[in-house]
């Protein structure tokens, strides 16, 4: 029996990367099955060798997750890294504000990265500083094909296992390729006609850069579904809202059409970003219809 960190997991096959010996193609045993549990990338498990010529095995047991991911299925995160572009596509920073909610709600700690950076202004980059200022998130910039801003990202990744998300088109297998030689990932063009990029990532697959340093690739979205959330939970995935906290007239205030709200007043004084803030009550309001047709 033997340990080790499942890389990929394809058609009922997992890849399984052991400190002793290498990966192994291995298959789940019926138990998980029964248990209605799926091994994930990511996952520490252990296996057993069925035919060690072919590099064979069987996961037997999977090691307790620190967290998990559904969409993209994923486990034993540290970190997160949000690409979007600033051109080619524009980005979406509602759905940018979606990734992190996602993100914050399972505790996991996230870095926003523009690329294509060259193709904007300063002026730009600035605006976009501002809203995600106070968000509790890094803010990087770079050109992935120019190869700026390469060392402060690869700075933000050593040692930790870190899920790579954003829509298609962005740079995420620019940037996996850029740091590490293990892998070469396809990089997708955009599309003419929908300003898309084509999405070049099929599954998720965790790839070594050294150490412990792992980065974990995702198949591009163009939406991320919050149905498991709960709307009164969500202004507490917004850490701009954090100090104001309790400071409302009404206690459990959801700041968005209550008299007397402390962050609606610091939104007005400029405190908390204004578009920060209405894309919360475009979530809050996507929360609140899904509540309606459930019940």
């Amino acid at each position: 029996m033997m340990q080790g960190k499942i890389m990929k997991g394809i058609a009922g096959f997992y890849y399984v990367d052991t400190v002793e010996s290498g990966i192994y193609e291995c298959k789940a045993k019926g138990i998980f099955r029964k248990q209605k549990m799926k091994p994930l990338v990511g996952d520490d498990v252990e296996i057993v060798i069925t035919h060690e010529g072919d590099r064979e095995g069987n996961i037997i047991s999977i090691l307790p997750r620190t967290n998990e991911m559904i969409r993209p299925a994923a486990a034993n995160v540290g970190q997160a890294l949000v690409l979007f572009a600033m051109k080619s596509p524009d980005p979406n920073l509602p759905l940018l504000d979606r990734f992190l909610v996602a993100l914050e709600k399972r505790q996991i700690p996230s870095a926003i990265l523009f690329n294509k950076a060259d193709l904007e202004s300063e002026e730009e980059k600035e605006r976009l500083r501002r809203i995600y200022g106070g968000s509790g998130c890094k803010v990087f910039f770079s050109s992935l094909e120019r190869g700026s801003g390469l060392e402060e990202i690869r700075e933000y990744l050593e040692g930790k296992t870190t899920l790579l998300a954003g829509p298609s088109g962005v740079g995420k297998s620019t940037l996996t390729n850029a740091v590490q030689t293990n892998v070469h990932m396809e990089t997708g063009e955009i599309s003419r006609k929908l300003l898309r990029g084509k999405n070049t990532t099929r599954h998720t697959e965790l790839i070594p850069c050294g150490g412990r340093t792992y980065l974990m690739d995702t198949p591009g979205f163009t939406s991320f579904d919050l149905m498991h959330m709960e709307k009164e939970e969500l202004r507490f995935y917004y850490e701009e809202f954090a100090p104001y906290e309790g400071q409302c007239r009404f206690d459990g205030c959801v700041h968005v059409h209550e008299p007397d709200c402390a962050v609606k007043s610091a939104v007005e004084q400029g405190l908390i970003n204004k578009t920060r803030y209405e894309n919360y009550c475009d979530i809050y309001e996507e929360l609140k219809e899904k509540e309606r047709r459930r019940y």
